[in-house]
């Protein structure tokens, strides 16, 4: 079995939210702009100081955190387990897939957005840029699966790799998942193809 040396960081992705500029002017004014607080691993994108509360059926979620730049949809992106105080049952979709999902309500400062649809659970992904994939034999869209060891060691299969020039090696899971076998941002996970053999190690 080959030997590779890649080493990435892990993500653990909390609940948080993506905005139009339409639907950030209603949440938060005219002529609103977001509050950068951190810049996030992929380049280009920032947690903001701004937050809102998303209003289920059955339930409240306050201060989800708004993630920047502004995208030309709003996405909710929430663990199983949110969900379930929402009282939501969305689909496990890739980013912008939001066709049958369920909507929710976004209550701001300045004003309330309804969504007939946006609500997701994050499919796990990894991030790559082209060289990289290219290194390992690996395109957008594939799928591979990825090893935890430790006290509850597991295999997340389906892991789907997202490919763009921008991007910089990293694992995306949501908070349920690590949760599950005890994964922090920064562990060491190992990446397999579907047949099993390792393709690169990864660590934070």
């Amino acid at each position: 079995m080959s030997k590779f040396l890649l080493e990435v960081p892990v993500g653990v992705s909390g609940r948080h939210v993506h905005l139009t500029r339409e639907h950030l002017q209603t949440l938060f004014g005219p002529g609103y702009e977001l509050t950068k607080v951190k810049d996030l691993v992929q380049p280009g994108e920032f947690a903001c100081k701004e937050t809102v509360t998303v209003v289920g059926p059955k339930g409240v979620l306050e201060k989800v955190r708004i993630i920047g730049p502004l995208r030309s949809y709003t996405q909710v992106e929430l663990s199983r387990t949110d969900c379930f105080k929402l009282g939501v049952t969305p689909p496990v979709r890739d980013s912008g897939e939001l066709e049958g999902s369920p909507g929710c309500i976004l209550v701001g400062p300045a004003g309330v957005v309804t969504l007939n649809q946006g609500v997701i659970i994050a499919l796990r992904h990894i991030h790559l840029p082209p060289n990289e994939a290219r290194r390992y034999g690996l395109k957008d869209k594939d799928t591979v699966n990825v090893q935890v060891g430790g006290e509850r060691a597991l295999v997340f299969q389906n892991v789907l790799v997202r490919v763009h020039a921008n991007y910089r090696p990293e694992f995306h899971i949501d908070t349920d998942e690590a949760n599950a076998c005890l994964l922090s941002s920064d562990d060491i996970v190992q990446v397999l193809d579907p047949a099993g053999e390792k393709l690169l190690s990864m660590v934070g």
